[in-house]
């Protein structure tokens, strides 16, 4: 075979049926469109946020069923099937961290969103982003009062919920708890509350929606809030009861998944890597060096923001991922992968 000159490429027969050689034009620079902001809540962003499009008329009852893909051929929307509008959301532990950031996100997508969560009042930025919501976005937020552990109180919540709307469209169950402490001296009764808040907690969420989704048959979707320490130890952490949960809840998802898929709803998950948080930035203030410690832990060498996952939540709960169900959405950093 005679050698080939730089600045050219072959594309093997087996690959290409026509044996086409391509230049590669190197001396030539590509011109690109100038990225667009998508959201003024994200690190960077410079432009005010916009109102999801509308879908087609003649894909839009495929939204509302749950049960079949959109396909949205034809139309000059730009992704219709991220659009949430008038679709009802809960949020568990949606009243701040990264439940708060999660409800945000699907505000944005246009839905309706309850958060739920254990705090006798939410916290300012959650009035703030009610008002947002409202003014800005024109759709609403709303707060309900309830510890995940009061299954009789929660099935009311989301019962009431459910009357109100005349459906529930998805749940991201983002409520969890920690305590770290060495396995030899933990307590049964703090592995059994971490337990009791991650994982049964988690699943009566899901259930009392799931209830709502088949009673009415609407379809839906649900995301669980898992970890990346569902499947790893963490390295200088000692965290075995809340690991174990979040194992927990990876397998929860894909049994709920194998459930519930004959009714239309699809059951998620996402695991997310190291976040920073207001709980982590005063543990790095006494401890510097775990800051340190754990970015080093993952390809990208620094900790995540909660903005992060607020477009794998909204992908979840839409119909842009109307046809996965029973998977864990790993987003470390690449830590998984060393």
């Amino acid at each position: 075979m005679p050698l080939l000159k730089p600045n050219y490429l072959l594309i093997s027969p087996f690959l290409h049926p026509t044996r086409t050689f391509l230049k590669v034009c190197s001396q030539y620079p590509i011109s690109r469109a100038p990225r667009q902001p998508f959201s003024s809540s994200c690190p960077g962003a410079h432009a005010t946020t916009r109102d999801p499009p509308s879908a087609p008329s003649t894909e839009a009852k495929n939204l509302r069923t749950g049960l079949e893909a959109p396909t949205f051929l034809g139309t000059k929307k730009r992704l219709p099937e991220f659009n949430l509008a008038d679709h009802v959301v809960l949020v568990s532990g949606g009243a701040g961290g990264l439940g708060l950031v999660q409800s945000e996100a699907l505000l944005e997508a246009g839905a309706i969103v309850y958060a739920l969560d254990r705090r006798d009042q939410p916290p300012p930025e959650f009035e703030e982003a009610c008002d947002r919501a409202e003014e800005t976005l024109g759709t609403r937020l709303r707060y309900r009062k309830i510890d995940v552990t009061d299954e009789p109180g929660l099935r009311k919540v989301v019962a009431d919920i459910a009357e109100n709307h005349g459906r529930i469209d998805g749940l991201i169950a983002a409520a969890g708890i920690n305590k770290e402490g060495d396995s030899l001296e933990y307590t049964a009764e703090d592995f059994n509350k971490i337990l009791q808040v991650n994982v049964t907690g988690v699943f009566s969420t899901a259930q009392a929606v799931a209830k709502e989704m088949v009673d009415r048959k609407t379809g839906g979707s649900i995301c669980l809030i898992a970890s990346m320490s569902g499947t790893i130890a963490n390295r200088g952490l000692v965290c075995a009861a809340y690991n174990s949960s979040k194992a927990a809840v990876c397998q929860l998802a894909r049994n709920l998944a194998s459930e519930w898929g004959k009714f239309g709803i699809r059951v998620n998950s996402i695991s997310p890597g190291y976040i920073i948080t207001p709980m982590t930035k005063s543990d790095f203030l006494s401890s510097p060096e775990r800051e340190h410690e754990l970015s080093d832990g993952n390809m990208l060498g620094r900790l995540s923001q909660p903005e992060e996952y607020r477009g794998a939540g909204v992908f979840l709960i839409s119909p842009a991922s109307s046809f996965m169900t029973g998977a864990d959405l790993i987003i470390d950093g690449g830590h998984h992968s060393w």
